[in-house]
Parts: structure tokens; C-alpha cells; sequence
């Protein structure tokens, strides 16, 4: 996804993390901008494959949650340099990113004195990887939400922060089309009937598969996930993204799948009912799924069920 504007980035500048806010300075010298985004700072961890996926990702956050990003990559192997960039916005807007490459030993310590203080703090893993070192326990203490692959770090909910999933974020569509699904009371029936799961999903990573699969064996009352499959799939959605779900018993099928843009065709069969509709579940993408969890996390009961089961399955 592209984000139109007429401004061009300022910078990069090097720097250090002390003279950080000095090299910020300058940059908003060069610019025409007199208003700034003291809207909080989002914490970036991540490495050096994912780093241009996680810049896209953080530029179409606009500024509205975060006028500064600290972007940490993790497997640098230089001494800690700071890189200072004003990142154009729509609306004739900048925001403050700061990129360090280092390792992770040598970040720590040195993302704490780039933050903005007096704002929210969000802290994002953005890495497939988990966490070694104290790293993430010190940006977790001064968090006010952390946004992660929950089931890789292994991070469970309620603790002291938000704890914000990706994943159970992008699922929500697919969450309410299937709850429209058994608004009828003739489908609603038919729940008891349901006895096994498949749920599809794009690319290689299974996990929000995984917690949308738990969603639905809680919802069912299932005390585990041994009847569920999960399956890797084709479809015109982004990587761990779903593609369709599946729910069956006997002489009973319901099923969603994802079809061209933001259709997904649903078909219901049972006895000799049998029904075919469509419904919109708009694709999410990284940016859009941040700015969900950013605005509104959910750390409901049915999250926190739907995590406990997906956890058990691993």
C-alpha cells in the first residue's frame, strides 16, 4: 500500500542516541512544518529481512498514534548509530523515525533515553524470532501496550500493559462473518451437530490461524484442538492472513471462503437445507492491523480463552 503526498523524507541524518533530539531539531529546521505530532512513540524490534516490511507497515500509521518510531534492528553489528528521518505523511504532516542498527545487547539502554517522555508508549515485536536477553522486559516495563505474535513470544494476557495480537486483530472479519452466519436461528441449531474444524490461511505462518481456530473451539465449548486442522491455502490475502474455514459434523457443513478482493462466499448445508451467500471481509493489512490494535486493543475474555486453547495445540 502505498500513502500519497507531496512531501519528501528529510534525511537520514547520523547521529548518536544523545545528540538524537539535536539532529531531530535540525531536520524540522529544513521543513516548512510548524506543528509537530505529540501523539506517543511505537517501539520497532525487529531485524534486517523484515525491516522494510516493518517501515511500510509504520508509515501508514499517519502519525495519528505515534509522531515518533524507534526502529530497532536487532542484528546489526555496528556500533549503535542512530539514523534520524522526518517521514512525510498525508495532510502535509512529518514523523520523527529513528532507526538503530545494532545488536540486541547494545540496544539495550539506548532506546529508553529516544523516547518521547509524557505519551503512550507502544511496543512492537516485530520479529519471527523470540526474544533472548532483557531487551524486551525493559521496554515492557515502561509500556503502556505491547503489540505481538503472542503465541510465538509465549507473552500471555493481563499483565500490566495492553497486550495487543496482530493476528486476533486481522481475524476480526472473519470473527463477525461467522457470527452472522449463526444469527439465524435454523443455522444456530445446527451447532451442536459440529464436530470438526479446518481452517485455511495464506503463506507459511499458522499462528493466527491457530488463535482464530481457538476463537471457535471456545465458542463450541471444545475443551481442546485435537479435531480442528489447520492447512496452508492460496488466496488473494497477505501472508498469515485466512482464506477460509470450515466447520463440520454429520450431515452438516458450514463454510467461508475467500474469494477475488474483499468477497468471501459462504455456504451453508444441512438435511436438505442448503444456502450460498456472500459476505465482505475486508483484507487488513500490516499497517491497517497496527492502527486497529493501536486505537483499540482487545483484551476481551474470549482473546484470552482462545489464547489458552490455541497455546495448549502448539
Amino acid at each position: 500500500m502505498t500513502y500519497a503526498t507531496d512531501l519528501k523524507a528529510i534525511g537520514p541524518a547520523d547521529t548518536t542516541v544523545r545528540h538524537a533530539q539535536l539532529a531531530l531539531d535540525e531536520l524540522w529546521g529544513q521543513t516548512q512544518v510548524e506543528t509537530r505530532a505529540y501523539t506517543g512513540n511505537i517501539v520497532a524490534l525487529t531485524v534486517k529481512k523484515h525491516l522494510g516490511r516493518v517501515e511500510e507497515a509504520l508509515a501508514g500509521l499517519e502519525g495519528r498514534y505515534a509522531g515518533r518510531q524507534i526502529i530497532g534492528v536487532m542484528d546489526g553489528t555496528e556500533d549503535v548509530v542512530v539514523h534520524a528521518t522526518l517521514v512525510p505523511q498525508p495532510g502535509g504532516l512529518y514523523v520523527e523515525r529513528l532507526i538503530l542498527n545494532a545488536s540486541a545487547e547494545q540496544l539495550q539502554g539506548a532506546i529508553l533515553p529516544l523516547l518521547r517522555p509524557a505519551t503512550v508508549n507502544h511496543i512492537w515485536w516485530g520479529a519471527d524470532s523470540r526474544p533472548t536477553g532483557p531487551l524486551l522486559a525493559e521496554l515492557t516495563d515502561i509500556a503502556d501496550q505491547v503489540i505481538a505474535d503472542s503465541l510465538t513470544l509465549d507473552i500471555p494476557p493481563a499483565r500490566h500493559y495492553a497486550l495487543a495480537d496482530l493476528g486476533w486483530s486481522r481475524s476480526a472479519g472473519w470473527r463477525e462473518a461467522l457470527a452472522q452466519v449463526f444469527d439465524s436461528t435454523d443455522a444456530a441449531r445446527q451447532l451442536p451437530r459440529i464436530d470438526r474444524l479446518t481452517v485455511r490461511y495464506s503463506g507459511s505462518k499458522d499462528l493466527p490461524a491457530r488463535l482464530f481456530a481457538g476463537f471457535i473451539a471456545d465458542t463450541l465449548g471444545w475443551k481442546n484442538m485435537n479435531d480442528i486442522e489447520l492447512k496452508r491455502s492460496r488466496c488473494h490475502r497477505e501472508n498469515g492472513d485466512l482464506c477460509g474455514v470450515e466447520l463440520s459434523g454429520d450431515g452438516v457443513r458450514f463454510g467461508l471462503n475467500a474469494e477475488d478482493g474483499d468477497l468471501t462466499r459462504v455456504e451453508c448445508h444441512w438435511d436438505d437445507m442448503s444456502r450460498v451467500t456472500e459476505v465482505n471481509v475486508p483484507q487488513m493489512s500490516l499497517a491497517e492491523g497496527l492502527a486497529r490494535v493501536m486505537a483499540r486493543p482487545e483484551r476481551g475474555e474470549s482473546f484470552e480463552r482462545a489464547w489458552k486453547l490455541a497455546k495448549a495445540s502448539l
